[in-house]
């Protein structure tokens, strides 16, 4: 995990297994990746670096730079031979993870780049920008091939389906779009969400799409029946990280509230095919709801001891204000968003309510002259 605390922590799930903390970010951890094969782990900065670490009790890293601006995503590709991260220099850099070392800069969007991932087959990088477009590049002519544009909101986050035939967008906007991207048409688009969208992951199966929003919760939605089908509650502000376990039988979200959550999803076997999420009728309440019914042999342990010594850490009265401040900050200008957009829909709706009312006048007066050249 990655935090504003500026450190990565690495948890065991074993029992009584201590847990690392990682230290060299010198301001906010925007996003964390280990490689396909676990050897590696790769982490983001608003320092503007990246970080390779080697995932055991020293944690050593190594620094990459070349981004002008803060660093907001790393993303691995599923060979683990490069990785892609996005900027707010309003670029995408690709780098070779053998010799580890820059390759080139992908230029096209003109306002912070958000998040950048590799498609299943590496051959391609969707990205998406607070220019509020999305496109899709080519990695081996480093050409951008397709450009999704929103007029509304921005993505936050952007991501391909396990077969990567589709990519789907949490919006600032409140919404979730999924997009076939063979013939560059919308496929799918959710708005069930009541603050902006940050983050999504797809299940393994492609099947359902979990969503983790500012509104403080997690949704999974149903891609087959295109519907909601939970409603996930537990963090108690804003939540900006989620992802399914590789299995698909486990998820994991980060919030604002200082807590990481693990709620397993409900296992049931069935003929030959194992779903990892119940049935409609099947009783989710008790693992959904509370997080803090997890069994003791699979939560976290969080031990006091750390791999540095204590007296690394800021103070309380030198981070916690700061902190405070800049949150107080972000949570405002989120509401500010969300009032602007609320106020942007109500216009909307004002401006199709008067021109069906003229259409009725328009039509009445039509049927009232009828009438009168017929008397």
């Amino acid at each position: 995990t990655g935090s504003w605390d500026t450190f990565l922590m690495l948890w065991s799930f074993r029992p009584q297994a201590r847990a690392f903390r990682y230290v060299g970010h010198k301001d906010v951890v925007t996003s964390v990746q280990f490689s396909p094969l676990g050897n590696l782990l790769a982490s983001a900065s608003r320092d503007r670096t990246i970080r390779l670490w080697i995932p055991d009790k020293r944690g050593k890293s190594s620094e990459f730079k070349a981004h002008t601006a803060p660093v907001r995503s790393v993303d691995f590709s599923a060979d683990g031979q490069f990785l892609a991260t996005a900027s707010e220099d309003k670029s995408i850099k690709v780098w070779n993870m053998y010799r580890q070392r820059f390759l080139y800069s992908l230029y096209r969007h003109t306002h912070w780049v958000r998040c950048a991932k590799f498609s299943p087959d590496g051959r391609l990088i969707v990205s998406c920008s607070e220019d509020k477009t999305i496109k899709i590049w080519d990695t081996t002519n480093k050409q951008c091939v397709n450009n999704f544009s929103d007029f509304v909101g921005f993505a936050n986050f952007v991501a391909f389906n396990p077969n990567g035939t589709c990519i789907a967008s949490a919006g600032s906007d409140h919404t979730v779009k999924i997009w076939d991207i063979r013939v560059n048409k919308l496929l799918q688009h959710y708005q069930v969400h009541s603050g902006g969208v940050n983050c999504l992951s797809f299940h393994p199966s492609g099947n359902y799409l979990i969503t983790a929003s500012s509104d403080g919760t997690l949704k999974i939605l149903d891609l087959l029946e295109g519907r909601l089908i939970y409603t996930l509650q537990g963090h108690t502000g804003p939540v900006f990280t989620v992802s399914f376990s590789k299995g698909g039988e486990l998820f994991t979200s980060g919030g604002a509230d200082a807590q990481d959550k693990q709620p397993f999803l409900p296992k049931s076997t069935t003929e030959t095919t194992v779903r990892t999420l119940p049935d409609k009728g099947e009783e989710i309440c008790g693992y959904f709801l509370n997080p803090s019914l997890m069994s003791s042999e699979c939560s976290p342990t969080v031990l006091k001891k750390k791999t540095e010594d204590i007296n690394d850490l800021p103070s309380e009265s030198q981070r916690s204000i700061p902190l405070a401040v800049t949150d107080a900050l972000e949570h405002i200008m989120e509401q500010l968003n969300v009032l602007t957009q609320t106020v942007s829909i109500l216009e909307q709706r004002l401006t199709l309510t008067e021109d069906k009312l003229k259409d009725c006048l328009e039509n009445q007066q039509k049927l009232f002259n009828a009438i009168q050249q017929k008397i």
